[in-house]
């Protein structure tokens, strides 16, 4: 089973991707999109959304990366895959499951998933562009407004030629409303021989069980559990392999969030430093009580020595 980790924008940027794969058990990360409108885009765009092509193409710890492109027009789509591919991708991934209102009034992400025929015409002409040995794949939701063209959809993404498949099991109408109905995706693996990976609502090891027996997948995609548990994937494996896997506790992940902290400090304008650490602990306090302690005495603290005694104070009472 591989497990990859979600493209979140605005969450999972680069500095996210070095701490979570180094935490252990992810397969593959997948970086926030690159919108493609009309042009083709200079290298500068490719760079700072995947900092890891100058690592050839992976993460510190060695994950590789795939580049997310977002857009409506093939060719466009074609020629910046084919510069993501010359930078030196590993792989390039498109974008047909995006909810956002902003995204999908101007044509990009899930609102596509009403144009099979476009889809189809997108995914040949990139595959026809990138070089054979670089794979090609692809997310969608179940649908936008329902599930009515989701074979559809699939057998276009085949037929285009992608390589693999990843279905976050909701619509966009259904946004991230639970449950996620995992066994929505098993007619497609039933029908098509593309692999697919089943995403959504996989906060722990059962989930994950009941993820792969409902969808009939291989592996999965997580977001918003690893956020929240960053040694779910690890956890997940060892459950798989029927081996005993003791939970790390939050002496272990709060390293994680100073490490994330003193990033911001060096990469952040001082009056964003808190932001990211803020935006970490509004998903560590799901599964660590003492993250929602941290995350209420630093939730008003805006300047950055101030962030930095309140992370040293938390450190020296743990």
């Amino acid at each position: 089973m591989q497990i990859h980790l979600a493209p979140m924008e605005g969450v999972v940027n680069a500095r996210m991707r070095a701490l979570l794969t180094s935490a252990g058990g992810i397969d593959r990360c997948i970086t926030e999109f690159v919108r493609v409108t009309n042009q083709l885009l200079p290298p500068r765009v490719f760079h700072r959304l995947c900092p890891e092509l100058q690592l050839d193409g992976k993460t510190p710890s060695g994950v590789p990366v795939y580049v997310q492109l977002l857009g409506s027009e093939p060719l466009p789509m074609a020629d910046n895959a084919a510069r993501a591919a010359e930078l030196g991708a590993l792989g390039v991934d498109l974008n047909f499951g995006c909810p956002a209102k902003c995204v999908n009034r101007h044509r990009g992400g899930s609102v596509l998933l009403d144009e099979p025929e476009l889809i189809h015409n997108i995914v040949g002409e990139i595959r026809a562009a990138l070089p054979k040995h670089c794979p090609l794949t692809v997310k969608i939701r179940l649908g936008y407004r329902d599930r009515s063209r989701f074979l559809d959809v699939v057998a276009a993404i085949v037929d285009g030629g992608a390589q693999q498949l990843t279905v976050h099991a909701r619509t966009r109408d259904d946004g991230y409303t639970p449950p996620a109905h995992w066994h929505e995706i098993a007619p497609a693996g039933e029908r098509f021989a593309i692999p697919i990976v089943a995403n959504g609502e996989i906060w722990s090891p059962t989930d994950a069980e009941k993820c792969l027996n409902d969808s009939g997948c291989n592996d999965i995609m997580l977001g918003r559990g690893i956020l929240s548990r960053p040694d779910l994937a690890l956890s997940i494996k060892a459950a798989q392999a029927g081996d005993g896997y003791q939970d790390k506790h939050w002496q272990q992940i709060f390293p994680m969030v100073r490490e994330l902290f003193q990033d911001s400090l060096v990469n952040c304008a001082p009056r964003h430093v808190g932001g990211p650490v803020k935006q970490w602990l509004g998903y560590l306090r799901r599964h660590y009580p003492e993250a929602a302690g941290l995350f209420e005495e630093i939730k008003r603290l805006r300047a950055p020595q101030d962030l930095q005694a309140a992370l040293l104070d938390h450190q020296q009472a743990a």
